[in-house]
């Protein structure tokens, strides 16, 4: 039987855009900065005020297609070693969020925690979301925090900063080939 969220029926929204946000932030915090220059915030801020109700929306579903396809990868890299993605990843996200209370309001983490089981365990996480209701603006900073942690965890499982990055977009490009 087939899910309201099975992930064929989400819209894959803008994840060239989720995924260059991301990129921005890993760059960013491996350079060594660890508070957004301001120049940077006031770029991110245009470019999110330019994007419209519908450019919000495909941003959002983008980052949610970036948590899908990551949480996929990392199920199957730990299938491999025989352990559940679910209880090696969700708990280290979740402790990582509870430690930045500026970026990931604690009741948002619930929210979060969510979406990486939806998305672990098949599901689309945007439409596991959206049964819940409309986003709300303060889980906007913890939906890209949870796609930058993520991609923060494959790249330390790789032992390659750029592996996550790299992956989304061999994706992106065999998919438009």
């Amino acid at each position: 039987m087939s899910s309201p969220c099975d992930p064929q029926n989400a819209p894959a929204g803008d994840v060239g855009a989720a995924l260059m946000m991301v990129d921005s932030r890993l760059k960013a915090i491996h350079a060594g900065k660890t508070e957004t220059d301001p120049e940077e915030q006031e770029l991110i801020d245009q470019f999110t005020a330019s994007l419209g109700p519908k450019g919000a929306n495909d941003l959002l579903d983008g980052a949610c297609t970036l948590i899908f396809m990551f949480m996929q990868w990392l199920r199957l890299a730990y299938e491999q070693q025989d352990e559940d993605v679910i209880a090696y990843v969700v708990p280290n996200l979740v402790g990582s969020m509870r430690m930045m209370p500026k970026s990931c309001r604690p009741e948002a983490i619930p929210t979060m925690a969510g979406l990486l089981v939806a998305a672990g365990t098949g599901l689309s996480p945007n439409l596991w979301r959206k049964q819940y209701g409309f986003w709300t603006k303060d889980e906007m900073t913890p939906l890209e925090v949870t796609a930058f942690l993520l991609a923060d965890h494959i790249n330390r499982l790789t032992d390659d900063p750029d592996f996550a990055t790299r992956m989304i977009t061999k994706a992106l490009t065999e998919y438009q080939d």
